[in-house]
């Protein structure tokens, strides 16, 4: 008897700190291929998550253009997440886009009159920084002879610089915290990307890397460092993923947020900006 091929479904959603606007929010997710949240995907995907950190100047900027250029190199590429010189390319990759970037922003802030005052030119200068993620995600289609064969499983590898974190659970229990393993560990300055830092050998040596197998039924969760230090501090875990679950989409925002404040309004959940990534894998 066959067995259909092993499927994953990916959402995400992103909520700015209480008091702030979506577009003033720091995280940034990019996941690709860009597939709606109930389209079963079969391929491999990629994901990046970045948390800008708030005291840089164009943080959010800096964030998305990174998560985005992470997703992209790392499914064109699929060993750059276990470091080595692929890692040390899209790092300066990433870093390279940035000054043509900070060009066009300054000639568009000129042309809509309002030029940068002398303040955010000695803020610029410093650059931009924010937290990485990235995660590539292949279906695991056993030997080479067997490479026709329907994947039932899956494989993943990740790097980390930060605190924004992987958790993989499987019967919605935790197997793995990566890079965070403890809601104690989380401290308050995190390694950061920075938008200028050209030592792409140093940003290379303190990412962490790591990589595991999915099984069908299993989960991923990614999520920026509020989230992560909820989760990890959860009195009951398995609870705490119960409530991660029902949002499953991003019909779900508006519910999310309301949650999310309940969380802030009890003091379970620092008050800053969310994004969290969701990966079902389903099959048999």
């Amino acid at each position: 008897m066959t067995h259909p091929p092993s499927c994953v479904y990916v959402t995400h959603l992103v909520a700015p700190k209480y008091g702030s606007t979506p577009a003033e929010c720091e995280d940034a997710v990019v996941v690709l291929p860009d597939h709606s949240h109930d389209d079963m995907l079969r391929e491999p995907l990629t994901v990046g998550v970045c948390d800008g950190a708030t005291e840089s100047a164009l943080a959010k900027d800096w964030a998305r253009l990174l998560a985005r250029s992470a997703a992209e190199q790392a499914l064109r590429q699929p060993d750059l997440l276990a470091g080595g010189a692929a890692f040390e390319q899209f790092a300066a990759s990433a870093v390279g886009q940035w000054e043509p970037w900070l060009a066009q922003y300054t000639q568009e802030r000129v042309a809509d009159g309002r030029p940068l005052k002398w303040y955010e030119h000695t803020k610029l200068a410093e650059g931009a920084f924010a937290t990485l993620l990235a995660v590539r995600v292949d279906p695991d289609r056993g030997p080479r002879t067997d490479a026709a064969a329907p994947a039932q499983g899956w494989r993943w590898r990740a790097a980390a610089l930060g605190d924004s974190c992987l958790f993989h659970l499987r019967d919605d229990r935790l197997l793995k915290a990566f890079p965070v393993a403890a809601a104690e560990d989380f401290g308050t300055v995190p390694d950061l990307f920075g938008s200028r830092n050209h030592d792409v050998a140093l940003l290379a040596h303190r990412t962490r890397f790591t990589e595991g197998e999915c099984l069908p039924g299993d989960r991923l969760f990614l999520a920026t460092d509020a989230l992560a230090a909820w989760y990890l501090s959860a009195p009951d875990p398995l609870a705490a993923v119960r409530e991660l679950l029902e949002f499953s989409g991003p019909d779900d925002l508006d519910d999310f947020v309301d949650w999310l404040n309940g969380l802030r309004k009890r003091q379970q959940l620092r008050n800053d900006d969310v994004a969290v990534v969701r990966v079902d894998f389903e099959g048999r």
